[in-house]
């Protein structure tokens, strides 16, 4: 994996978020023009220009290689929490209570 500049955040760098953005406002110009905008029939056109905005967004994406801004921490050990249900309590209870 390659490494980044910005160690120790989780935002991602502007060239991914650029690549982001433009993949949103392809789908965003897609969906709008399948609702029609009004009109009685979806804008085919207008469809298919999201639907490349899409794909130029696409390959912003793998020219960048936006998924080698992903930052994976080191595991986190955490101490398991005690959880007691009444159902739990009862059950001690009549445990307790046949032994004596």
């Amino acid at each position: 994996m390659a490494e980044t500049a910005h160690q120790g955040s989780h935002g991602g760098s502007a060239k991914s978020w650029l690549a982001v953005s433009v993949i949103l406002i392809g789908f965003t110009v897609g969906g709008v023009a399948l609702t029609g905008l009004g009109g009685n029939a979806p804008m085919w056109v207008l469809f298919w220009v999201g639907a490349g905005i899409c794909a130029v967004g696409g390959l912003l994406a793998l020219v960048f290689d936006i998924f080698s801004d992903v930052i994976v921490d080191a595991p986190r050990a955490l101490r398991a929490a005690e959880h007691h249900s009444p159902h739990e309590q009862r059950l001690e209870q009549k445990t307790l209570h046949e032994l004596n």
